[in-house]
């Protein structure tokens, strides 16, 4: 039988859709080739999955922009394909945890073309951020708020009768309006969403933009001169300008709402995207009557440097331990660079993607996984015709965008698609994805892939992997080593660039060739 707080020390697997299997073969990712691959998963040992929007949507952001939360898009099947997904992940031991995004819907949303076709003031667009603009005759936008993707925050609408109306508030694209989440009618509808799919079998939520969704009242222009248009909008560090746009203390009412259906249905988890970079305030997304668990991207943002990675993660422990909950961490996921090209790229990106994957395994909490990242994929350099991502165009050309991230797996076999789909895959893939195939990896007991499997299995099993606390020893410069209090597992790191002596004990798993007793640049080892 399964624990109810199952997830307390899960690894949960990111399955990024369109670019996981196709099952169709019409080149992108689907429910069905999920379903295909479920065996993959459990061999592999993770304890659940997190699937990202497979609802009906224009696809203007890949699915983020939401038109229909309550149904399957035909391009990734239907509600009993979901059915039978669930189903079978479960007869295979593991969980489904789904995607909501409630801080805006599609503009192809029923409600959005309901705003649009009625007058200012309408009971139709108080559902959303619809506010006269400013200057002469309203021409410029309400406030000074930057989308995310680039661009101003606002877009003006033509009113019904032809004129130039209101505008409306897109902290994302402009095919995303934000919802106003002082409307019931919003709050009531989350809710029903929530038990629809709860009622299906989930086994809980991801919350994107988990600290968005609650506004200022007045809506006040940001003081930070950046406004929003950059790589890192979403992150609030400690004592940077603080960001009407994000963060605001309603929020936080919105999440007991969501924690207050969940506790109907026991063993069912929430875990919210909350890209807040200051202890104490991320802290409050995860009180007994919040969230579950919330990510805190500081292992994404810190370099492959021991005093910045021992420093991410003594920052994510203490900012959960005040309010018992677990620290979860990531190491990539489909927003971001994935490690390999992160650390450096090449050989030397894979040894550092390697190592920080045991230093990640060795910490107590939940891990989560993205789709490839147990493979060591790269970022791959995409042609300009290729690439998708709204932040291309709203950038005006200048952000490339996401697309590099998200290149679909290479499964087995040659290209084009390596075993991804029958046809052309979504996103064109590499060459050098012939040399990473999961096929090929699994025969291979030095693969990043087998290390991976390996290490998810000692983190099972091993008695090492107990406690919620860490003990840090003395390190030569650029290393550390920690041990899991009250167990002899240590976890040692070398980021620097001379071999240093290996802690005491036996070596259980190493990232890397180990040299005579020494540990070696760029390299981390399971000690016992």
């Amino acid at each position: 039988m399964w624990r109810v707080q199952w997830w307390r020390d899960a690894v949960v697997y990111q399955v990024y859709v369109r670019s996981f299997a196709d099952g169709d073969g019409d080149g992108v990712g689907d429910l069905e080739g999920i379903r295909a691959r479920l065996g993959y998963l459990e061999l592999l040992g993770v304890d659940a999955l997190w699937l990202t929007p497979f609802y009906t949507s224009p696809m203007v952001d890949h699915g983020y922009d939401v038109a229909d939360a309550r149904d399957v898009d035909p391009v990734f099947g239907d509600l009993a394909t979901f059915d039978r997904l669930v189903a079978d992940a479960h007869e295979h031991g593991l969980r489904v945890t789904i995607d909501l995004v409630p801080n805006h819907t599609s503009s192809e949303h029923e409600w959005f073309r309901a705003a649009l076709d009625s007058a200012p003031g309408s009971p139709e667009r108080a559902r959303y951020h619809f506010r006269p603009g400013t200057g002469t005759n309203g021409a410029a936008p309400p406030n000074n708020w930057q989308s995310v993707f680039g661009g101003p925050a606002w877009t003006r609408v033509q009113d019904p009768d032809g004129g130039a109306g209101e505008w409306y508030l897109h902290l994302f694209a402009a095919e995303q309006p934000d919802l106003n989440w002082t409307n019931p009618e919003v709050w009531a509808d989350l809710e029903k969403t929530l038990r629809f799919w709860l009622d299906r079998g989930v086994d809980g939520f991801r919350i994107d933009v988990a600290h968005g969704m609650s506004k200022p009242p007045d809506l006040p222009d940001t003081r930070d001169p950046r406004g929003g248009a950059r790589d890192d909008a979403r992150w609030d560090g400690s004592g940077a300008e603080p960001d009407p746009r994000f963060d605001h203390d309603g929020v936080h009412d919105v999440h007991r709402m969501i924690r207050g259906v969940l506790d109907h249905y026991p063993g069912r988890l929430v875990v919210g995207e909350v890209w807040i970079g200051d202890d104490t305030r991320f802290s409050r997304y995860v009180r007994p009557d919040e969230l579950h668990l919330g990510f805190d991207f500081r292992l994404v943002r810190a370099p492959f440097e021991a005093d910045a990675v021992r420093a991410a993660i003594e920052h994510s422990l203490a900012a959960v331990a005040a309010v018992g909950a677990p620290p979860t961490w990531t190491l990539s996921n489909h927003d971001v660079s994935r490690p390999v090209t992160r650390y450096g790229g090449g050989a030397t990106g894979l040894a550092r993607a390697r190592a920080m994957s045991l230093v990640e395994l060795a910490l107590p909490g939940v891990v989560y996984l993205y789709n490839g990242e147990e493979l060591g994929l790269p970022d791959v350099d995409l042609p300009d015709e290729a690439l998708q991502d709204p932040v291309w165009e709203r950038s005006g050309r200048t952000r490339r965008g996401r697309d590099r991230c998200r290149v679909p797996m290479p499964w087995e076999g040659g290209g084009p698609s390596y075993g991804f789909t029958a046809g052309d895959p979504w996103l064109p893939m590499p060459p050098e994805f012939g040399e990473l195939v999961v096929a090929d990896q699994l025969e291979d007991t030095g693969s990043t892939l087998s290390l991976v499997r390996r290490a998810i299995e000692l983190r099972k099993s091993h008695p090492g992997f107990q406690g919620g606390e860490l003990e840090w020893f003395g390190a030569p410069e650029g290393c550390f080593a920690f041990r899991r209090a009250g167990t002899t597992l240590v976890c040692a790191l070398n980021t620097s660039t001379e071999p240093v002596p290996l802690p005491p004990g036996e070596v259980l798993l190493a990232s890397g060739p180990l040299e005579d007793g020494r540990l070696p640049p760029d390299t981390a080892a399971w000690l016992t």
